[in-house]
C-alpha cells in the first residue's frame, strides 16, 4: 500500500510555470523627478524598483540601524516627499511618479 501512494505522488501533474502579470510588464514613463534617478526611458514597474535599489545601495541610503528604512537624499526627497520611507511604502510612492 505504501508503494502505491509513492508512485501516485511521482506521477502527479508537473508544476505549472508561472506567467508574468501583464500589468507589471507594461512600460511606464517616469516623471522628471523619478527620471533623475532611474532614467527617462519607459520601463516596467519591476525594472523601476530594481533601478531604485541599485541607486539606494550605490549611495548607501539604507538606514544603518534598520535596513528596512531608506534615508532619502535630495533626488529621492523629490520622489518620496519625506526624508525617510520604509521599503514597503516605497513602491506605493513610486506610483504617483509613473504614467
Amino acid at each position: 500500500m505504501a508503494t502505491a501512494s509513492k508512485t501516485a505522488a511521482k506521477t502527479a501533474a508537473p508544476a505549472k510555470k508561472r506567467t508574468p502579470n501583464a500589468a507589471f510588464m507594461k512600460p511606464l514613463t517616469p516623471s522628471a523627478e523619478l527620471g533623475a534617478v532611474v532614467g527617462t526611458a519607459p520601463l516596467p514597474r519591476t525594472e523601476i524598483i530594481s533601478k531604485l535599489w541599485v541607486y539606494i545601495k550605490a549611495h548607501n541610503l539604507q538606514d544603518a540601524s534598520n535596513k528596512r528604512m531608506i534615508n532619502a537624499d535630495d533626488k529621492l526627497k523629490k520622489v518620496f516627499g519625506k526624508p525617510q520611507v520604509s521599503m514597503f511604502e516605497m513602491a506605493g510612492l513610486i506610483g504617483k511618479h509613473v504614467k
